[in-house]
């Protein structure tokens, strides 16, 4: 949700400071794996029972985050390899946090309450798979009400409020879930009034290629302009 009706102001936000990075030696990888490091960091701070230093670190964790893409297009180097790297550690910084809360839970709570994260942590895979899968198909997954910005600004506010934790985590458990059902629904639709067979999917994906090869051509015989 967040995604979609906020991305184009946050990203036009972030383009100077992409612009004023991209002067540097930074590449946005070494954004992502210090967003990632952050992560851990508020993984153990929040496994320890150190809530309000782990709703610290989970804000500075995603402050690389943001920024990365904005380096990327900055410095003209945006890539597969970078977005799939990105997505990737994505993934394990979410699994990373949701385990220091469940070792939270485990200690100051109740053993069976580490249940919660790991299924929040279950639905939300099964969200990022359709998304793939459906745009494998040449279908549209994206939207729904519990993205990935969503779950990391309730899990902040949980934080923020150590009482609020654990009904934070039943709130994003049941929406996570809506959502899942959301997108299936929605990919459900586009398959029924328009299904894609297995030769338009493949001429989907070879157009597709194709153009990722001609911009990479181009980037590659663009000629440098001198700066003065």
């Amino acid at each position: 949700m967040f995604d979609g009706k906020f991305r184009r102001p946050i990203d036009q936000a972030v383009k100077p400071i992409g612009d004023g990075l991209s002067k540097s030696r930074l590449t946005p990888d070494h954004l992502t794996i210090a967003g990632l490091l952050v992560g851990v960091g508020a993984a153990f701070a929040i496994g320890a029972g150190a809530l309000r230093l782990g709703l610290l670190l989970v804000v500075f964790a995603a402050l690389p985050d943001l920024l990365d893409g904005a380096l990327a297009k900055a410095s003209g180097a945006a890539s597969q390899r970078g977005a799939f790297f990105d997505s990737t550690v994505d993934r394990i910084t979410d699994a990373v946090l949701l385990g220091g809360v469940a070792w939270y839970l485990a200690s100051h709570e109740s053993a069976h309450l580490t249940l919660l994260p790991f299924s929040i942590m279950a639905i939300s895979g099964l969200i990022s798979y359709q998304r793939a899968k459906a745009e494998s198909l040449g279908l549209d997954a994206k939207g729904g009400l519990m993205e990935r910005a969503e779950r990391v600004v309730l899990l902040c506010i949980g934080l923020l409020f150590d009482w609020l934790l654990v009904p934070v985590l039943w709130a994003m458990l049941a929406l996570t879930a809506l959502t899942a059902t959301q997108r299936f629904v929605k990919v459900w639709r586009q398959a029924q009034v328009a299904p894609v067979t297995q030769e338009r999917i493949e001429l989907r994906r070879s157009r597709r290629q194709s153009r990722r090869v001609a911009r990479g051509e181009r980037r590659r015989t663009r000629v440098p302009r001198r700066r003065p």
